[in-house]
């Protein structure tokens, strides 16, 4: 008998990591797959910042840890944001999470109440929607293809907003597509959001650092705004951090208050270990994480240029993160034997099962018309990977 809450049934799986299960079992079956469909970095942590773990573990950083996180990691974001991105906040206006994942997810049921509507912009990350629905929310689509290299406009924005418009989640660098929002196409939204008092901004910048424009630009940067923008960051993209789970928010002090209460019920403060590392990656020489940069940026470069080559792809140039996300419906309808390409769901399953490629279909990102493959593996894998789709997809008829 299914005696599950209405609230866990709202919610739908995560594609992303349901792709890279499939593709671990194949694995584990003897199946040379190489997996596109990470999100994480392939490198590992920086040296400098696994002392200081080994370090905070002999000084005995074992016991709970306040809520928000250790003061002197919140002075650390704090240096952080005002030294790289010129923004002044104080340690009270920081609460750090279990991962940047926790922070959305935080900001989200702090703030939302049922009836609420969220703006998402499509695509977006695949955990957006659902956290809205888990809060009772109303996640308001709204759709930005490939032909405006998938952001939305100032005119779509304003559209989109309601009475019971309450948040919009924003994220640049994005996560499916790197796509990265202009210092001018900020400015643009935010004149927008300045009309409307009520609409808070939750601006995930966790891929802040992977970028290949030169700088990142916040959408906090603007005053007439900057008071109803929640920054979501962390560790784990820049830093190579992602099982050391510390993300964090910055913003006005009631709320970081309220989400404290929040976190203080359920998971309480995040791991002491892990938050002597992340003060360690704030504090510390910033050259690891430019060299993984360039590292990105040259695989970029790679799998566009690949990509470009495969007949049926439509491919744009992201400018951050480490995905690429092309368009790919000129494939549905075709088949291959007696297997049907109905929509990017099935080639992806198409992909790994007959390419031996793990990629994640485009209509858990709002965007069913394309495909997500992530870059952040070996130049090595991205020439092998890329030739297999490419022979997979000429099969398709």
């Amino acid at each position: 008998m299914n005696q599950l809450s209405d609230r866990l049934n709202r919610l739908s799986p995560s594609a992303t990591l349901a792709m890279s299960q499939k593709s671990s079992e194949l694995k584990a079956q003897g199946v040379d797959v190489i997996n596109l469909s990470v999100g994480e970095p392939d490198f590992n942590t920086p040296d400098h910042i696994k002392e200081a773990a080994k370090k905070a573990v002999d000084d005995n950083f074992s016991r709970y840890s306040p809520v928000p996180g250790y003061p002197a990691l919140r002075n650390a974001i704090v240096a952080k944001l005002k030294n790289e991105n010129g923004l002044d906040y104080t340690a009270t206006q920081i609460s750090c999470a279990n991962g940047a994942k926790q922070s959305v997810c935080n900001t989200i049921m702090a703030l939302v109440n049922s009836g609420d509507e969220v703006i998402v912009p499509a695509p977006y990350w695949v955990s957006y929607p659902e956290m809205v629905k888990l809060a009772d929310g109303t996640p308001v689509i709204v759709a930005a293809g490939i032909e405006q290299d998938f952001k939305i406009t100032p005119a779509q924005l304003e559209t989109a907003i309601t009475p019971k418009t309450k948040a919009i989640i924003l994220c640049s660098p994005s996560n499916p597509t790197g796509s990265v929002y202009s210092k001018e196409e900020l400015a643009g939204l935010a004149t927008v959001l300045a009309k409307h008092p009520q609409v808070y901004v939750i601006a995930d910048e966790i891929y802040e650092h992977i970028n290949y424009i030169g700088k990142h630009e916040s959408i906090a940067q603007f005053p007439e705004i900057h008071d109803r923008v929640i920054i979501v960051n962390g560790v784990s993209k820049a830093y190579a951090m992602t099982g050391w789970r510390i993300g964090f928010i910055a913003g006005p002090e009631w709320l970081v208050k309220a989400v404290n209460k929040l976190q203080g019920q359920y998971t309480s403060g995040p791991c002491s270990v892990s938050q002597k590392a992340a003060e360690a990656a704030y504090t510390g020489t910033q050259a690891p994480v430019e060299e993984m940069r360039k590292a990105f940026e040259r695989r970029r470069d790679l799998i566009v240029k690949l990509a470009k080559e495969i007949p049926g792809f439509e491919v744009n140039n992201p400018q951050g993160a480490f995905y690429l996300f092309p368009k790919c419906d000129s494939f549905f309808g075709k088949a291959a034997g007696d297997r049907q390409i109905n929509n990017s769901d099935d080639l992806a399953m198409y992909l790994l099962e007959v390419g031996h490629v793990a990629c994640v279909g485009g209509a858990s990102f709002g965007a069913p018309e394309c495909i997500r493959m992530s870059y952040a593996t070996s130049d090595e894998n991205i020439v092998e990977a890329m030739r297999r789709i490419k022979e997979a997809l000429a099969e398709l008829k």
